[in-house]
């Protein structure tokens, strides 16, 4: 099977990518999530797949899982995993609305990561059309919160990953269209400064600002940053009258490290910051962790056999490790072959100009078309 043969058609990709673009699901949102859930469950239904809804907890969507017709169903076969949360409140369609411009094609998530995500279908679809059978079951699994991380469906992933043989994230393509073998291991952490209120005007000297203290350890954090181990602060909220000295300020923090030796390290560091200054109490908690993936031996094949497909595409096909945690760490760091930035090529993520490049569609989804046939 030559994945070059089969007739994906970009505009009608692009036109079934507007819908789930324009369902707007937010992480905070379950509601959002489950709408956009329900988009992905009732399009893999109509391909033949057996849904299951799985419920959410923690105040989270829950997810949806999809197997896929196939003779040795309930054997080993192949995970495509994806989230459908995004970091765009509801509304941002006024802000950043579908528009198709020239080569590309903007809208809150479409390239993380919606356009991965549809074109995985289309994957199936087309080969299902075609009626070509893929030598191992394929599953589908989207949760509703890695744009967190994943803090209520880590155990999923994992559990549905080690019942397979491999593992493929359609999250977005790097740049020279390669594919990602390796992520990079990340901390989060729960910051919050507690001091003591007075009135602003009246009796300033008697109070404490929370506020105060979190800006110092901000420029504190930010300060422990080294080739090896990064720090940020990216979420900050305090006070509540600004005419009240602030008594609390909370914030949260991300530590990033290509070893997990060095994250280790940062998480002590970061740790140990926790006390009190000038009778402002500060704590450090640790939040959800990413463990560091080292690409091995399984999924360097993995990879490999992807290159080949590439090479018949007429594509080039480089790799590497990247930074930005996805679901990926988890299954790679439990040593199952995994194949990560399967999906679409664009940029801005997470900002208001997020776009695809249109004709990452067709050659993306024949890639991963290719892979579903040739995977054994």
């Amino acid at each position: 099977m030559n994945p070059a043969d089969l007739p994906f058609d970009t505009d009608a990709m692009l036109q079934g990518l507007r819908g789930w673009v324009e369902c707007e699901s937010p992480t905070w949102d379950a509601a959002a999530v489950e709408r956009m859930l329900g988009l992905a469950a009732r399009d893999m239904a109509i391909m033949g797949a057996t849904i299951e809804r799985i419920a959410g907890r923690d105040g989270f969507a829950g997810c949806v899982r999809a197997r896929f017709p196939h003779p040795r169903q309930g054997e080993p076969g192949i995970l495509i995993a994806g989230h459908m949360d995004t970091v765009h409140p509801v509304g941002t369609l006024a802000k950043l609305p579908w528009r198709r411009d020239g080569s590309r094609c903007h809208g809150p998530g479409i390239c993380d990561m919606k356009g991965g995500n549809y074109l995985s279908l289309e994957a199936i679809r087309q080969l299902m059309q075609a009626s070509i059978a893929t030598p191992l079951p394929i599953t589908v699994l989207f949760t509703p919160d890695e744009e967190v991380g994943t803090p209520s469906t880590r155990d999923i992933i994992e559990a549905e990953a080690k019942r397979n043989k491999y593992v493929l994230v359609p999250e977005p393509g790097r740049v020279d269209n390669g594919v990602v073998t390796g992520r990079y291991a990340i901390a989060r952490f729960n910051l919050e400064a507690t001091g003591r209120p007075s009135h602003a005007g009246a009796r300033l000297g008697a109070g404490r600002s929370a506020i105060r203290e979190m800006a110092r350890q901000i420029l504190a954090i930010d300060a422990m940053t080294t080739e090896d181990c990064t720090f940020s602060v990216g979420i900050v909220h305090g006070g509540q009258w600004v005419n009240c000295v602030a008594t609390t300020c909370t914030g949260e923090a991300l530590s990033m490290a290509k070893r997990q030796a060095d994250l280790d390290r940062g998480v002590e560091r970061m740790l140990a910051l926790s006390g009190t200054n000038d009778d402002v109490a500060f704590k450090v908690t640790r939040g959800v962790t990413r463990p560091v993936w080292e690409p091995d031996s399984g999924t360097m094949a993995l990879y490999e056999q992807a290159r080949g497909i590439a090479e018949r595409l007429g594509m080039s096909l480089p790799h590497g490790s990247a930074g930005g945690g996805s679901d990926g760490n988890f299954t790679g760091a439990l040593g199952i072959p995994t194949l990560d930035g399967l999906g679409v090529r664009g940029a801005d993520m997470h900002t208001l100009n997020e776009y695809i490049e249109i004709d990452s569609l067709a050659e993306r989804g024949r890639l991963m078309a290719g892979l579903l046939a040739t995977l054994a």
